[in-house]
């Protein structure tokens, strides 16, 4: 018998096909994990994803949402949601600050992107992209005193799009735009909706293929921490090993796997890390200290993979005050994890919390659990104290992806301990996706 989780494992010799269901081609515009990424997978026993099934699913999900919600279409601006859109990618980073792209998705599933003027070719790879122009960049760099030409011109090509392939609707959604565009747009006739609503319930739920590049994307950042590790324990009594040291070996190794980047520096050792959100630099990390992180790691298949750990590198036993920390901060995500199921109210995680101890209060971390796909995605799961009434008024469902999170600091202290894990809801309840361990030292147990 042929079972399909075999048919879709990683073979050299398959031919024109990766196992992905993408083309077997070094040289191609699409990118994708690399040689040593596959390797790892298939040591690991992982089903690969099929991306054309993937892309699919989401314009589907993305379709569906803006006719569920009667607008014309969904046009979208911001670099995440036009790669949930299209699986497609061009200069991700200096896009978020130079807003040179552009998706419309209309309301019978027409789908166009605006690129950058010299390549349009860098979504012709993906079928469902039905045209491709330019024209999007609607910033003042790039236009000077003339944004408003530019954005006439754009505006009019959204509405001749929507009265051929959205009904004429000018219910339109948005996720993210420049002044002159939301006012060219509004002189169309537009009555401008919100679309970044559209846009994070389309992507909190993921397809089975999304969930089998998650896992591939976990695998490929954990062996990238292990090396991160590995070179920390070594370098740190050294004497001459920064943070950033430490830092670059997780950059390194998440590109070596296909990873595209990562979104923070959150990186701290000894008493930098607390308080906590100071930014890795070139302290030298000293023997008998902690280095505590959080991965906020764009990965594979450009998943995020959003993990913390706390580590205690040097020959000497770490205090006493921060085993307690480190178990009381591993109890917080672990009790809270266990509410995670189909069904439960958003407001239910937060009234039914554990409830970290006084001396870690004023300095816990923003949120309980945060969704997580592409990057922190919604939904945000709050502390009491911060719970907005009405804000998510939702219930976890099946298919939705959530970091939960701890961070364990004492007002005042030396240290910080932040841990995290990604966890996925399953039909019966959840399925903890991270397997990186716990310092055992730090944990009591070395």
């Amino acid at each position: 018998m042929n079972y399909q989780r075999d048919t879709r494992k990683i073979d050299p010799t398959r031919g024109a096909m990766l196992g992905d269901n993408t083309p077997n081609d070094k040289n191609r515009v699409e990118i994708g994990p690399t040689q040593l990424a596959y390797q790892e997978w298939e040591a690991a026993g992982l089903v690969l994803p099929d991306l054309q099934a993937m892309r699919k699913y989401r314009w589907e999900r993305l379709t569906q949402h803006i006719v569920d919600r009667g607008y014309g279409g969904l046009l979208m601006f911001d670099p995440l949601n036009i790669r949930y859109a299209t699986d497609s990618t061009n200069m991700q980073l200096w896009n978020t600050h130079n807003p040179f792209r552009a998706v419309l998705v209309c309301a019978d599933g027409y789908m166009v992107i605006w690129d950058y003027k010299n390549s349009p070719f860098l979504s012709e790879f993906n079928p469902l992209v039905r045209e491709q122009r330019s024209g999007a960049d609607l910033f003042y760099f790039d236009r000077g005193d003339k944004v408003d030409v530019a954005a006439d011109k754009f505006s009019n090509e959204v509405r001749t799009l929507i009265e051929e392939h959205g009904g004429n609707n000018k219910r339109l959604a948005v996720d993210k735009i420049m002044l002159h565009g939301l006012r060219a747009l509004e002189a169309q006739g537009f009555e401008i909706m919100e679309g970044e609503e559209v846009t994070e319930k389309s992507r909190s739920i993921k397809g089975p293929d999304e969930i089998l590049a998650m896992r591939c994307a976990s695998v490929a950042c954990e062996n990238a921490v292990a090396l991160m590790e590995q070179a920390a324990r070594q370098g740190v009594p050294k004497g001459n090993m920064s943070e950033d040291d430490i830092w670059a070996v997780l950059h390194a190794e998440n590109i070596k796997r296909g990873g595209e980047w990562i979104e923070t520096r959150l990186l701290a050792s000894g008493p930098r890390s607390n308080p906590w959100f100071q930014e890795c630099g070139p302290r030298i990390v000293q023997n008998n200290e902690i280095v505590a992180f959080d991965t906020d790691l764009v990965g594979s298949y450009g998943i995020c993979v959003d993990i913390s750990r706390t580590w205690w590198i040097g020959d000497a036993a770490p205090r006493p005050d921060m085993i307690y920390a480190m178990q009381h901060a591993h109890e917080h995500i672990m009790t809270n994890m266990e509410m995670l199921k189909p069904g439960v109210h958003m407001r239910e995680l937060s009234l039914n919390t554990h409830v970290l101890d006084d001396q870690y209060q004023k300095q816990k971390y923003g949120c309980l659990m945060h969704g997580v796909g592409l990057c922190d995605e919604w939904p945000l799961i709050a502390y009491p104290d911060h719970l907005v009434d009405g804000a998510y008024d939702y219930h976890l469902e099946a298919g939705m992806v959530l970091c939960v999170e701890a961070l364990v600091s004492p007002e005042g202290g030396d240290f910080s301990i932040k841990l995290e894990d990604q966890v996925l809801i399953t039909e019966t309840g959840y399925e903890n996706l991270s397997k990186y361990p716990f310092d055992p030292r730090l944990m009591g147990e070395a």
